[in-house]
């Protein structure tokens, strides 16, 4: 079982740019590996680092004002290649959290699949946080996945945000979709049963 998912509030890292893919989020050369571990350490690598492997101190994550477990970023995030690696490396550095206005389907569910709220918004309610972020690198979202909801607590607007029923459940109670089948073992059994 993972960590289960109920109602978070933290500050935000913002990354204000469209289209953003998979090979970006993690790039290819990456994609060796057959495990979760150590993805999170090269998250946006190309964009955190210089070919020397020296910081890139103007890169949002280099940046020591910004810190949280709230991604926001632009319009049509994890589009390209359908790599599962991308959510390995998100889920890997820490975030739980990716808000946008539009995400890739298959990244989308691969966020889910990682124990990551991707959180689809209004592209307004976007701008306006990016704003509120640009005003205020300490100002938190409230993201209630229970109620659906995602607040701006710098200004107090919320959105509802939708999510399939069946992605909710396994979040709040820290299940994948092996959990899923053990915790409903009996029923599955049962139906089996019946249908023989």
């Amino acid at each position: 079982m993972k960590q289960k998912f109920n109602v978070i509030t933290s500050t935000c890292i913002p990354l204000p740019l469209e289209n953003v893919d998979t090979d970006q989020i993690i790039p290819a050369r990456f994609l060796k590996a057959t495990d979760k571990e150590g993805f999170g350490d090269n998250l946006f690598r190309d964009w955190r680092y210089n070919k020397d492997g020296s910081i890139k101190k103007d890169f949002v994550l280099n940046d020591p004002r910004y810190s949280g477990v709230i991604l926001v970023a632009g319009k049509n995030f994890g589009s390209g290649s359908s790599r599962e690696h991308a959510a390995w490396a998100i889920a890997g550095y820490g975030f739980r959290v990716v808000i946008s206005s539009f995400f890739a389907d298959i990244h989308k569910n691969n966020e889910l699949n990682n124990f990551v709220l991707p959180v689809v918004v209004s592209e307004g309610f976007l701008q306006e946080l990016f704003d509120s972020i640009s005003e205020d690198n300490k100002m938190e979202v409230k993201v209630d996945l229970p109620n659906q909801v995602v607040s701006n607590l710098k200004t107090g607007k919320s959105e509802r945000f939708e999510i399939n029923g069946y992605k909710k459940h396994c979040l709040m109670n820290g299940l994948d979709d092996v959990d899923f089948l053990v915790e409903n073992r009996d029923k599955v059994e049962s139906w089996e049963n019946a249908n023989k």
